[in-house]
């Protein structure tokens, strides 16, 4: 539906040689819309606008929010389309209070008008705008831009993921299960996986956080500080859907003893007896994901399951999570490469060895029991930029590592993402750890 775009389709000044001292964060800034864009393609126009639960958006509302953040903390509202333009910080808005009032986020599928049509000619205005300013030669103005730029484009790949884990609860409510790409993951060759082996880390003071030098990070993950940590060991691998298989058939989901209280309510009202997308069928566990329903297979991470649970789970396991310190110190010297976006898989897949410790970036994001706090010495930005990460840290906890819809070059290990504790639609996973 939406063509991928190549660098030449955005603005001829480039291509004919002109002065853009931002070269390099202008063509950034072209893969990653483009990027937003191809998600879209093959979806028919009913997929755009349906919102499925609160806590997800319509696609639409996505890609009219990613571009509000551009109009509004770096062009200005005059770069848009003027009939848009007059609404948009209204509409799509998400929770800068200091920018103003803003359509209520349970509403976002009534949203009608604008048109997809709209929203994409949106798109390109602030595009354009967007490039222009990075294209200019005065260095004084495009070094005031470029970080606003830079902190867009990464604000545009949470979003990318979220598209796709919102797109997944949509397409997971209609009977039919629609199938939204082909190429995710097939059944694996084995359902068998190597044991978890236990890494042992020796105490100490460790330098946990970012330390804000070089590459682009969020303020949560500053400042940098000392940390001590007690010797703990940590498990080689994520868990499986086998292992968490386990845990339901010896109740796990019917002993309050192993539950937050705050978890077991939430179990019961919820009505929860398995991992998101699970379905029971004729004795066999099925499950969906964007290739449509196919059997659970035991050996990939279980994935879209809550704080609670994954909780619940390292308790019957004489085990329990591990801190985001202790995961972020095992995982700095971890290997990077992983499942992300980039990959085409769209699904968690099984470890690839016994050899660990491993699976630290991609396939799943991992449950802490970190609750989300800020660092010490940490201060929010000036003005509505502030509120983009330090209000929330209040009632929810940390995960860590990215997932198989993360754009890969979007995580690292001093990555702090955050959920409240009940939320089980993104893909969210266990890994182990234990006192010693």
């Amino acid at each position: 539906m939406i063509p991928f775009r190549t660098t030449e389709d955005f603005h001829p000044a480039l291509a004919s040689g002109s002065c853009a001292r931002n070269e390099h964060l202008l063509l950034e800034y072209r893969q990653v819309r483009s990027l937003t864009e191809s998600l879209c393609d093959g979806l028919a126009i009913e997929d755009f606008v349906i919102q499925s639960m609160p806590d997800a958006s319509p696609l639409k509302w996505h890609l009219a929010h990613t571009t509000w953040f551009f109009e509004q903390f770096v062009v200005g509202a005059h770069a848009a389309n003027q009939e848009i333009a007059r609404a948009s910080s209204y509409l799509f808005n998400s929770y800068y209070n200091l920018v103003g009032p803003m359509h209520p986020r349970d509403k976002r599928g009534l949203l009608s008008r604008p048109t997809v049509k709209e929203v994409l000619g949106y798109r390109q205005a602030v595009d354009r705008r967007v490039e222009e300013l990075l294209l200019d030669c005065d260095s004084q103005k495009t070094g005031r831009f470029a970080p606003l730029v830079r902190l867009g484009l990464n604000h545009e790949q949470q979003h990318q993921e979220l598209m796709l884990t919102d797109l997944k609860h949509l397409f997971a409510q209609n009977p039919l299960r629609p199938v939204y790409a082909t190429t995710a993951a097939s059944q694996p060759a084995s359902d068998q996986s190597a044991p978890i082996t236990w890494h042992e880390i020796d105490p100490g003071i460790y330098r946990i956080g970012n330390e804000g030098e070089g590459n682009f990070c969020f303020d949560n993950e500053l400042p940098a500080h000392r940390q001590y940590v007690e010797r703990f060991s940590i498990g080689s691998r994520l868990v499986t859907n086998g292992e968490y298989l386990a845990f339901i058939e010896d109740r796990g989901y019917e002993r309050p003893d192993l539950w937050l209280a705050a978890g077991w309510d939430a179990a019961r009202a919820g009505g929860w007896f398995a991992p998101l997308y699970w379905e029971e069928r004729d004795g066999s566990w099925w499950s969906y994901d964007l290739s449509g329903m196919r059997p659970v297979a035991m050996a990939e991470p279980v994935a879209h399951v809550s704080y609670f649970e994954a909780d619940a789970f390292a308790r019957w396991s004489n085990a329990r999570l591990p801190t985001e310190a202790e995961w972020e110190i095992v995982a700095k010297s971890a290997p990077r490469p992983g499942n992300f976006l980039d990959s085409g898989t769209l699904h968690p897949l099984p470890a690839e060895s016994a050899a660990g410790p491993q699976q630290f970036f991609g396939d799943v994001w991992e449950w802490t029991a970190s609750s989300y706090s800020p660092y010490p010495g940490y201060k929010p930005g000036p003005g509505a930029l502030g509120e983009y990460n330090g209000k929330f840290m209040c009632n929810q906890y940390v995960l860590r590592g990215g997932s198989c819809v993360t754009p890969s070059s979007h995580i690292r290990a001093t990555y702090r993402n955050f959920f409240a504790p009940e939320k089980r639609w993104q893909f969210s996973g266990i890994r182990l750890a234990r006192d010693l």
